[in-house]
């Protein structure tokens, strides 16, 4: 995370060397400069795969074993027609992936330009914390995750074309509405710097082609202790639209606010992606349902969206893992949170969804008092960085998850706080699952 600085020296901050704006954009590809010596970690298109990103095993332990049990459920499906469907969906996506990577580089090139960069806070003081770095590039995540999915809804119109098919485009393009919305909203803010008033207001307006799309019931199962009073099922009506506006509020700012390590952000989302992903896998597999069934109506709508909104994060984070070579933006986290919010509305897993968010529960109940003004809030919630040890420190007046961490471990490198963070939203993914599919059934 940095906080975005409008600025126009062409000066290289590691080594004091001026350079010509006007040099770089000879260039016939973007060439965006970061602090390590070796010119074989700019930000290139020509350069190697490997050598442009920060692919440590770690990354690669984030990225790909979580998808083990979806790809294993994913093999286990009876339907063949609904594994061509998914793998259809991939395809796109993995084409997703493959554009998204190569434009990062084209518009952190363009945001730069446009004086939208930000300086690295938790490296302040460092010569890493004195260099630009490009500014809102979920812009590019968001943009080419709606091309995906809107290709993909014309490829499958061939496929399936009929009453129940125009009722689900309903849904869709309802749900395409909102997501585009709140990139909107998140580019706004990103150059604008929103007031939080805005924050909290815009994103219920966002949310408003959803729920009137919505065609869901709105009764709810009354837990077994409270059946004797309000009987097996609740109709709340009008009370449940409202909590799903709410759900969608929080999801758009919850991870906005869990926020401020390089790949924190993407890391936790692409976490709760996969949870969803496998959420979905088990409902299907455990149904068995056929094409025109509610199972496959809902669950494999939610895997349409989450499929290419996965790939087009991996492409994001390889560029945002530590040290960032580029910083997602508010329009990265608000069009997370609305794509969880869409899926979890309209396939209706509203509370599973609760589970995964289990640390953004935890990080604002925390820092509710401070959020709310109750005690002093300062702009950037962030740790004290010790340029002798190079390791965070915790603040304890600034209350966030962060900070919690720091205060119970003790200082850390940038890198080893994201991780413990990033492993603790999968050990709080699996508690989720394990109290849906095992202590749910003795309560509901």
């Amino acid at each position: 995370m940095g906080a975005r600085r409008k600025g126009s020296s062409g000066i290289n901050a590691e080594y004091g060397i001026a350079v010509k704006e006007e040099h770089i954009t000879h260039y016939p590809f973007p060439f965006v400069q970061f602090p390590f010596k070796s010119t074989n970690h700019y930000l290139h298109p020509h350069t190697p795969f490997v050598s442009q990103v920060n692919m440590d095993i770690t990354l690669f332990g984030i990225l790909f074993f979580p998808l083990l049990p979806a790809l294993y459920l994913f093999l286990n499906l009876h339907s063949t027609q609904l594994q061509y469907n998914i793998l259809e969906s991939a395809v796109v996506a993995l084409g997703g992936f493959v554009v998204a990577y190569r434009l990062i580089p084209v518009v952190a090139k363009l945001t730069l330009d446009a004086q939208m960069f930000g300086m690295d806070l938790n490296k302040k003081g460092s010569k890493m914390g004195d260099v630009r770095i490009p500014e809102g590039l979920g812009i590019v995540v968001g943009t080419v995750f709606l091309i995906c999915v809107i290709l993909f809804q014309v490829f499958q119109s061939f496929h399936f074309f009929g009453a129940s098919m125009i009722s689900s485009l309903v849904e869709y393009n309802a749900a395409l509405t909102s997501i585009c919305m709140m990139i909107l909203l998140g580019f706004a803010d990103d150059v604008l710097n929103l007031r939080w008033r805005y924050k909290l207001v815009l994103p219920a307006v966002a949310t408003l082609p959803l729920l009137v799309a919505y065609q869901g019931g709105t009764s709810v199962v009354v837990p077994i202790p409270l059946r004797e009073i309000f009987g097996q099922v609740l109709d709340l009506g009008l009370v449940y639209k409202l909590y799903l506006l709410l759900l969608a509020i929080f999801c758009t700012n919850s991870i906005n606010i869990l926020a401020g390590l390089n790949g924190l952000e993407v890391g936790q989302s692409i976490i709760i992606a996969v949870s969803i992903i496998t959420h979905n896998l088990v409902e299907l597999t455990i149904n068995q349902g056929g094409p025109n069934t509610t199972v496959f109506s809902t669950h494999v709508m939610s895997l349409f969206f989450m499929i290419p909104y996965l790939a087009t994060s991996i492409s994001l984070i390889l560029y945002n893992w530590y040290p960032s070579r580029v910083f997602v933006g508010d329009t990265y986290t608000y069009f997370s949170g609305m794509c969880f919010a869409v899926v979890a509305i309209l396939c209706h897993f509203s509370k599973t969804l609760l589970l995964f968010f289990i640390p953004q529960i935890i990080n604002f109940l925390y820092s509710l008092i401070q959020l709310f003004g109750i005690i002093p809030c300062p702009r950037h919630r962030l740790p004290k960085y010790n340029n002798n040890t190079g390791k965070l420190e915790g603040i304890p007046t600034n209350l966030n998850l962060i900070n919690l961490f720091l205060i119970i471990t003790g200082p850390l490198s940038e890198r080893t706080l994201c991780v413990l963070v990033l492993s603790f939203q999968v050990l709080c993914c699996i508690g989720g699952f394990v109290i849906r599919y095992y202590v749910a059934g003795l309560v509901f």
